[in-house]
């Protein structure tokens, strides 16, 4: 993807300004960037949308900039598709001159650029995360769609930093099913909280 080098375009599938609805900062305001591109390919992903960066329109990233600074949280939260496909230096860069607090959500697929304030590393068993995402983590949010994916969990709970906050999340689909499952495996290995996405409850982006 030579034309995304430098990173001063990103193709975007959509912006908002919202609250957090997943993980440690639920219920935080911030603006929420979705970048297109994805090749993992998750089977339950609910953003489908994004896989094809082609199909969204690329957006300089400093008018992109002008438009979130005026937002009163100073609170990006970066997201996709999968964000770490793209050179994200240009853009942290300019969030930062802004005074904007970055937030990353990624699988930990690609190797990371950018700098970030909070990384939310949330791996998939079909790509697993670059190595370096262990140790650079603030937060660890595994998807739970199968039982199998506790066992998922734990391994990556075993690579993380001893400060990594560690959530369990519900597939949302099958979230009824499965959140009784994860409150008793939370209630049994107290080192889980669960995440629950607050947003979809509350009907907000």
């Amino acid at each position: 993807m030579d034309i995304f080098e430098n990173g001063t375009k990103l193709p975007l599938v959509e912006e908002f300004y919202t609250l957090q609805g997943e993980g440690f900062h639920t219920g935080k305001a911030a603006y929420f960037i979705r970048i297109g591109g994805c090749d993992i390919g998750c089977r339950w992903c609910d953003t489908k949308i994004s896989w094809n960066a082609d199909i969204h329109p690329l957006v300089d990233v400093d008018n992109l900039v002008k438009k979130i600074a005026p937002f009163p949280a100073k609170a990006v939260v970066v997201t996709g598709g999968e964000p770490t496909t793209y050179n994200l230096d240009y853009l942290c860069s300019k969030l930062s001159d802004c005074g904007i607090t970055t937030f990353l959500e990624t699988s930990g697929a690609f190797p990371l650029t950018g700098e970030w304030d909070w990384i939310c590393l949330s791996p998939k068993r079909n790509q697993p995360p670059q190595p370096e995402f262990f140790g650079l983590a603030n937060e660890l949010k595994v998807i739970i769609f199968e039982d199998e994916d506790f066992q998922w969990a734990e391994l990556n709970a075993n690579l993380v930093n001893k400060d990594c906050k560690l959530y369990l999340q519900p597939e949302w689909s099958r979230h009824k099913e499965l959140t009784p499952k994860i409150i008793e495996y939370v209630m049994q290995n107290p080192k889980w909280q669960i995440s629950i996405q607050a947003h979809k409850f509350m009907k907000i982006p």
